[in-house]
Formats: structure tokens, sequence, C-alpha cells
């Protein structure tokens, strides 16, 4: 008896699968909306009758229902990386010219939309949606799996012979139709209107309960494919296997997606849609350019935020005209002094904007700005407010001119300008209260030392009740202190606390991340945090020392060297190491044998290992990898399909040419262990 149910309830499932993916993905319908409800009733009643056979992937899930209090934060198995932005024609025929010149050879790309949405990645295992989370910082995102549940165009489960274990990229909209249906019902309710789809898209998200996300009508294009165990030749031959799993994928017959051989072709689609851009039910905001062989994509590579074979080119912004109201001036935790236009509010790009960045005294200059202009203004890459003109034939009569301060509008010290930089700075850095409650800021910041249950807004309140003046300071509050201010109940200072406490087990990088030195940002810690090991180490560092790490310049050098000279920094540190905080690293990197001590390689082409293990084996016995050939180059490790122009230049200087095999055959006597973490998978067989 069970056993017919169990398969009655699977039958029902597997039929309202079908279903659902002709109508909302095909946009094929097969059935009634009346048939459809009565066989999704049907199976909502069994659900209820035997729980025992309840599944997360049911089509009875896509109504919603689910209340989700806290989006937890998970760490994504493959980095989601930005793209990098152009805006003419020699900015992508630049873009080419170089693909082609690493590679050596003539490339086709893809292009397809740039939809103006929210980045997704959705994990599914056997078949089934297990998780979906949002881009976040592109190293970790939010879980918002519930919710996404209910977007009917995303498959809960998959069909056709799909890879076990996978994630896919794609982009969360809001179809225009469904927001001005949404919209309309606001003003009948007599509730304020949504400003554009992408916001709320980006907002419905993150609601509580899911049913009303399952009402709002979401939509999601899905086109990238990242594991370990799929492998596909062309990134367009990936869009259509994904297609037969059952995913909404851009189409080559709406001209969603196109291969191009040239930059004519390439231009042609940009132009194409650049033109017919609102004919569509979505917004988009340009169109991105991907070199199309995987092979190709993998020699290729990424920086630290960006794959190198793919751009975004991002359409000519909307312009306005408006009045300028006042300038204003903001310090920031560097001291540095960011002129703000203030601005009679006016409608652009689906928002309301009030204000735009003027960055420093010389754009002033440049717009010869005066007080109660009329200014034109676009948003720079479609997202922040800049000003772009002034209309003079508005100008009024004996109009003042902005004049940029002489001195800190905050603390009134005289403001600096240092040789060869733009802005000016307040060097009051010790008392100037911006500057110390930004310091503050950044030192709890998520990618630095994340401190749970103390935010921006507090920071404010100890700083303005005197009970912080540095980062230092905060390991000093106790739970009587905190239980008096406005606000701050016995949960709330309870978790403060903890938080602080939690926070001493954040690693080095991050801690030296969050100290605030100037020019040392994310990737420049982890790299001081490898080369020395500890804080100690860096502060006995020369000049010198500090530049022979990679991506180490003298701008850097030279700031660490400012940094650690002045007493009150190293009396600062000296406490936080004496309240518990991480100065060293808890495991030092180790080297299996210096075999390659001193020497320089250069890796090219495809191998029988991934291209990020190959670099780990190098560095494992004592090696540097380089990005490119050079005089400074000792080996070029020579793979399939290697570009003719690395190979001729390694020639050309009389570089010895190593094979894989010769690579193996060096490291025959010595213990070789294995690596596999994503940044393997981001170089090897992501697609």
């Amino acid at each position: 008896m069970q056993q017919d149910i169990q398969l009655k309830i699977h039958e029902l499932r597997d039929l309202l699968h079908r279903w659902n993916h002709a109508y909302y993905v095909l946009s094929q319908p097969s059935v009634s909306d009346f048939e459809f409800d009565q066989k999704l009733k049907e199976l909502e009643a069994l659900e209820q009758q035997f729980p025992q056979f309840s599944d997360d992937n049911s089509p009875t899930k896509r109504v919603g229902g689910d209340i989700t209090k806290n989006f937890e934060t998970v760490k994504h198995r493959f980095p989601m990386l930005s793209l990098s932005n152009s805006y003419s024609k020699e900015e992508i025929q630049e873009f080419i010219g170089r693909i082609e010149k690493s590679i050596g050879a003539d490339i086709d790309f893809t292009c397809e939309l740039k939809y103006d949405g929210v980045a997704i990645s959705i994990t599914y295992v056997d078949g089934k949606l297990v998780r979906a989370v949002t881009r976040g910082d592109g190293e970790e995102g939010e879980d918002v799996t519930a919710n996404v549940r209910t977007i009917k165009s995303i498959p809960l489960q998959l069909k056709g012979n799909y890879p076990a274990d996978f994630d896919i990229r794609g982009e969360i909209i809001f179809p225009l139709a469904a927001f001005q249906q949404l919209n309309e019902e606001r003003e009948q309710n007599g509730e304020p209107l949504f400003a554009n789809p992408r916001n709320t898209a980006s907002g419905t998200l993150k609601l509580q309960d899911s049913s009303i996300v399952a009402a709002r009508g979401l939509d999601c294009y899905l086109y990238q494919v990242f594991g370990k165990d799929v492998d596909f030749v062309t990134h367009l031959e990936s869009i259509e296997r994904a297609a037969n799993w059952g995913f909404k994928v851009p189409e080559q017959s709406k001209k969603y997606i196109s291969r191009a051989q040239s930059l004519d072709e390439v231009m042609n689609f940009i132009n194409y849609w650049d033109e017919k851009r609102l004919e569509l039910p979505f917004d988009i905001d340009g169109i991105v350019i991907k070199v199309n062989p995987y092979a190709y994509q993998r020699e290729l590579g990424f920086t630290a935020k960006s794959p190198r074979w793919a751009i975004a080119y991002k359409f000519k912004a909307e312009q306005v005209s408006t009045r300028l109201e006042a300038v204003t001036y903001q310090v920031g935790r560097t001291g540095a002094i960011t002129p703000v236009a203030n601005l009679s509010p006016i409608a652009l790009g689906g928002t309301t904007v009030k204000r735009a960045s003027l960055h420093n005294a010389d754009q002033i200059e440049k717009l010869d700005l005066c007080e109660g202009d009329t200014v034109l203004v676009e948003k720079g890459g479609e997202i922040i407010p800049k000003i772009v003109g002034v209309d003079l034939g508005q100008r009024l009569p004996n109009a003042t001119p902005i004049q940029f301060p002489l001195n800190c509008p905050e603390c009134n010290t005289l403001l600096i300008r240092k040789e060869g930089e733009a802005q000016h700075f307040c060097p009051n850095e010790k008392v100037c209260p911006p500057q110390i409650k930004g310091k503050i800021e950044h030192f709890i910041g998520r990618k630095m030392m994340n401190i749970d249950g103390l935010g921006a807004e507090t920071v404010e309140q100890l700083y303005d009740e005197g009970l912080i003046t540095s980062i230092a300071d905060l390991y000093d509050l106790s739970y009587a202190q905190l239980i008096q201010l406005d606000r701050m109940a016995d949960k709330s200072a309870k978790n403060l606390l903890h938080g602080l406490e939690a926070s001493k087990q954040v690693p080095f990088e991050k801690v030296l991340f969050a100290l605030g030195i100037r020019y040392v940002g994310e990737t420049v810690a982890k790299k001081l945090a490898n080369a020395f090991g500890s804080l100690h180490t860096i502060r006995q560092a020369t000049k010198e020392d500090l530049m022979a790490v990679d991506e180490i310049g003298e701008r850097i050098a030279e700031s660490l060297m400012e940094y650690f000279q002045d007493p009150d920094n190293c009396a600062q540190i000296n406490k936080l190491i004496e309240k518990g905080l991480q100065f060293e690293r808890s495991q030092q990197p180790t080297k299996t044998s210096t075999v390659f001590e001193g020497k320089t390689f250069v890796i090219s082409g495809t191998f029988s290992i991934e291209r990020d293990e190959l670099k780990h084996l190098i560095e494992q016995h004592g090696g540097k990898v380089g990005s490119s050939v050079s005089s400074k180059t000792d080996y070029l490790i020579k793979g399939d399909n290697m570009g003719p122009a690395k190979l001729e230049k390694a020639i050309s200087l009389g570089i010895p040419l190593w094979s894989e095999n010769d690579l193996w055959q060096q490291l025959k006597d010595f213990p070789t262990h294995s690596k596999a973490t994503s940044s393997e998978f981001i170089q090897g067989k992501l697609f």
C-alpha cells in the first residue's frame, strides 16, 4: 500500500515538473491551468497525509511558506568573480587584441545579454537543487535556498544526463510586466512604489516569508556551469547542455547569445541590443563577451578580481539635468577628503538621485562648478551617480565658483596634498573623529574581524559616549558599560562581547588587513602574512625585504615602514597582542624540498592535472611561478595547445623548455602531496 502511494507521489512530481518546465522555461504550455492546479492539489493532499515521503524539491514547495529569520552566510565553492567593464569599441578591440596576442591565435567569442538582476549560484547534487547562494562579496554569500525554490523557471529536479555534483550561475530578474503589476497593486493599496526591478528583485530574495517571494513572479536565466566532473569544449556547448538538463538559458533563437569571430561581429551584437533592449521583457545594462573555447579560458586564467577571458560592455548611461544645491565634504578613515554634490532630487535609471561624488579638487576645477549651477548627471556604469558637465546657458549671473576648503571640515586641521596624489588629506588622524570612527568600522568589517553584534551605529554610540577612541579600546569594553547604552539590551550586550571574544581567533592575514594600514588591502595582507609569517617579522623587515614580496612595491613598503615607526601604532598593536589577537600564522607553509629554489617557471597549455596543481608542486619544491615569459624566467613548462607567442619568446631568449613529464622526472625522488582547493577548480575543470 505505502509503496503504491510513494510511486503515485513520484509520478505526480515528475508530471508537474515537466509541465512546469514546458510553461516557464520553454514557454510552451502543455495543459490548462485548471488541470495543473488539480494535480498540484492531489499531490499536496498526498504529501500531507504521508509526510514520510516529503521532499524539499517537490513542486508543492513552489508556493513558499517557509520563514527564514536569518540568512546563513555560506562560502562559495567557486568564487563569484566580477567582470571588468568597458564602454567603447576601442576598449573591446583592445580586449580582443590582448587575448589573441596572449594565445597566439584567432579566437571565437560568445556575446550574451548582461541581465540587470541579482547574481545567484545554485548547487545541484544528483539532479536535485540543494542550495542557492547570493554573490555577497564574491567569497561568501547568503543562503536564500527557500526563496529560490519558489522561482518557477529554476528546476528543482533535473532531467537527462547531468553531472552528479555541480554549481550553475545566473541572474535572478524581475520581469517588467510583473514589476509593473506589483507597483500597480501597491499604488492601489496606498503603499510606496518600488524604485526599479533590480533593487526589488534583490530585496525580494531577502524576504523572510517565501510565500511572498513566490507571489512576486521572479524569473532567472542561468549561464555558467562550474564543477569537477563536467567537461565541455566550449561555452556555447555548456549552454546547450544546461538547457537539456532543464535550465532556462540564454536562447540563440532570440539572439540572447551568439557566437562572434571578429570585432565587427561583436560590435554588431552590441549595437543590435543597444537599440533593441527596450523591447525586452526585462532590463539589461550591457553585453558580456567571453572567450568561447574552455581550453583558452583555462590558459588565460584570472586576476584577483576577474577572469581575463571575459569582459562586460556597459551601455551608455542616461543623462539628466538638475540643480546643484551645495557641495559638502566627507572625511574618510584614511583622512581623504571627498567632495559630495548635493542635488535637487531627480529620477535617473529607476532611482531617485540626491547626491553625486565629485571625487577631488581637480574634478571641481575641471567642471568649473559654481554654486547653483544646472549640472548634467549620469550613473557611472549605471550604478554610481556622477556629474559629467555643466549647462553654462543656465548659469546664474555673478555665480560664485566652488572653492575647495583649506581646512578639515571636521577638526579644522590644515589639509595637505602629497605630490602625485589627487586627493587632499587631513593629517590629524589621531584626533579627527571621522577618521577614528572610520578605522574602527573598517576593523570590525565582514572581511576583516567580522565582529558579531557590532556595527557602524554602535561604533558611533560607543565613540560619542567616550568608551572607545581606538580599535584596541574595543577589547576593554565591559557588560556594565554596554548595558547603560540606549537601545542596548542584555542579549545585545552579551552578543557584542561574545563577538569580540570570538574575533581573537580570526587568522593573522585578516587581522593585518583589519589594522587599516594604507595600501594594505586584502590581497596584500595575505601575501605579507604568507611571506613573513608573523607581525613581528614584518615589523623587523627592511624596505628591501618588503619589496622582495610579490606585488609589494615601493609605495606599499614605505606605507608599512611609516606605520610601524609610529609609537602610537606600535602601542596599539602591543595592546592587541596582549588581548590575544592572532599576529602570526597558525600554520607556516612547508616545503617538500628545495630542488627548485631560486628558479622561476612559466606554465602554458593544458596538462593531465590542473595548472594550479602544477603551480603548487613547483612552490612546494621551492620554485616560483610567473605569469609571462621574460629574461627572469628559468623554465617554460609546455603543455598541449599552448599559444605560440610564449613559445617563440622562450626560444628567442634561450629559455629551456620542459614537458609535464620532464617536471615529474625532476620530482621522482621526492614525496608529492595533493592540493584540492576551489582555486584548483577555477584554473582547471570548473566547466
